[in-house]
């Protein structure tokens, strides 16, 4: 699709949106896999002054249906093979996405008010209770008007008209829908991929000439594991850029794709709720490995359970002051406990920072295991567990133990026609790990119950065995 084109169905999607009545400020929701309508419905979103929010086709009928009944959207669009998903939908005003085109074909390709700055009000992905809508930014600035982190992103991954963006991750998560606003926005080209394919995204870097892309640790992963003839097979050369986030990317999984993709590997940390980022070249990440680096938006804190300052190299919570304040939808509770008595804000990581001043990320405060009186990270273990060449994905919690409390349980899905024990993995573990916090049994699945931006619903793997405290399964 041309910019002519993009223009045409923006300015006529947003004159729809005046002609129904949509005033600065309303929302609408999208439900529906990677096509490339959405982003006509995103832009003329944009253009409207409106709240754009896309809901992950991997949520149950169930967890649709509460964000459609919380964010207050007027308007709902889903796809045909979501129509199943979102029955009973309390929006007013439904439109089937395979019928967007006819449905603005009627109106003006002139815009019929002043063009306004949309925003993004997307959910969290519900790894624990239910999701919640983050605000960080109201509609209705004038046009143009962008943040400062849209500013430092651009100049930190030198993004321009000439940017040829690949795209594999779904375009309702927060960074890929971000990532292709910033790419339209600078003049470059979006090479979007309905799903992500580890060889397909080889030949799409080729073919395009692929200058930046974004990616997920689990991508990295499936990568890895093509044959090495499928690997070389692809010429990379225009790949100049390779940008990830979302979660935490074991170290050796990062050497390896430095070494097979040279030195373009960036890292970033930040969230859905922007309130601040650190990132990380290549070259610094060899001097400091593990690190997600420093911060280029707000103040990085490591903070005790007294909300104050820790000194270097000690572990404690993550919070970032100066930096833009942002609020959970209709959620006074859970805004505030996000904000600690000095006003900073966190999103409830736990890391260090060493002397330099890098972050380094140990995991999140509500997935650490407690077993007889120490605290036991599952980062740490599952970095370990990933790297076995026969396992695809790996997660790791805790489950009940009558004598420490709780006890180290991994879950793993192996690669196929993989032939390795349960004894060969805890075994694995043992010879990289202190005992303590190596797994003391294993359960294999065929796949694990993980987002497509990748983040793990950790809570699905756990529950089961938390329905009795009483009883170790």
């Amino acid at each position: 699709m041309t910019y002519q084109q993009l223009a045409d169905y923006a300015i006529q999607g947003a004159n729809l949106f005046r002609r129904l009545g949509f005033k600065p400020g309303d929302g609408i929701a999208v439900v529906a896999e990677n096509h490339l309508d959405t982003m006509l419905v995103f832009w003329a979103s944009q253009l409207a002054g409106l709240f754009y929010t896309p809901i992950s086709v991997q949520f149950q009928a169930g967890e649709i249906a509460y964000i459609l009944a919380d964010c207050d959207a007027r308007l709902l669009i889903s796809s045909h093979a979501q129509q199943a998903q979102v029955v009973n939908a309390p929006q007013p005003i439904q439109i089937d996405l395979q019928t967007w085109r006819d449905a603005i074909s009627g109106e003006s390709r002139t815009l019929a008010h002043a063009p306004l700055e949309g925003a993004e009000m997307l959910y969290s992905s519900g790894t624990t209770g239910h999701p919640k809508g983050v605000r960080a930014v109201q509609p209705g600035a004038p046009a143009g008007t962008v943040s400062d982190l849209f500013k430092k992103r651009l100049a930190l991954h030198s993004m321009t008209d000439d940017t040829v963006y690949l795209s594999p991750a779904p375009l309702y998560h927060s960074a890929p829908l971000r990532y292709n606003n910033m790419t339209s926005r600078v003049g470059g080209t979006s090479v979007i991929m309905e799903r992500f394919d580890a060889q397909r995204s080889l030949e799409l870097i080729e073919q395009y000439k692929v200058t930046h892309s974004q990616w997920v640790p689990t991508m990295f992963v499936r990568l890895l594991k093509l044959p090495q003839q499928t690997r070389q097979a692809y010429d990379l050369a225009s790949h100049r850029v390779a940008i990830h986030a979302a979660a935490p990317c074991p170290q050796e999984i990062k050497r390896q794709m430095l070494a097979w993709w040279g030195p373009i590997v960036h890292e970033y940390y930040s969230g859905t709720e922007g309130n601040g980022q650190t990132a990380i070249g290549p070259d610094e990440w060899l001097k400091h490995p593990g690190s997600v680096g420093k911060p280029i938006l707000g103040t990085l804190h490591i903070t005790g359970e007294d909300g104050n300052d820790l000194p270097a190299g000690q572990e404690g919570h993550v919070y970032f002051s100066g930096g833009p304040r942002f609020e959970y939808y209709k959620d006074q509770a859970k805004t505030a406990g996000a904000y600690n008595q000095h006003g900073w804000s966190t999103l409830g990581d736990i890391g260090r920072v060493d002397e330099e001043g890098y972050l380094y990320l140990t995991d999140r405060a509500s997935h650490m295991i407690i077993t007889g009186g120490v605290n036991v990270y599952p980062r740490e273990i599952e970095d370990v567990l990933v790297i076995h060449p026969q396992v695809a994905d790996a997660a790791v919690f805790g489950i009940p133990d009558a004598e420490f409390g709780e006890q180290v349980k991994a879950a793993v899905s192996l690669v196929k026609d993989a032939d390795v024990s349960e004894a060969d993995l805890i075994e694995w573990c043992r010879q990289r790990l202190a005992h303590l916090k190596c797994p003391r049994s294993v359960d294999f699945h065929e796949s694990l119950p993980r987002h497509q931006t990748g983040k793990l619903y950790k809570q699905k793997l756990k529950a089961p065995y938390w329905k009795d405290p009483t009883t170790v399964p």
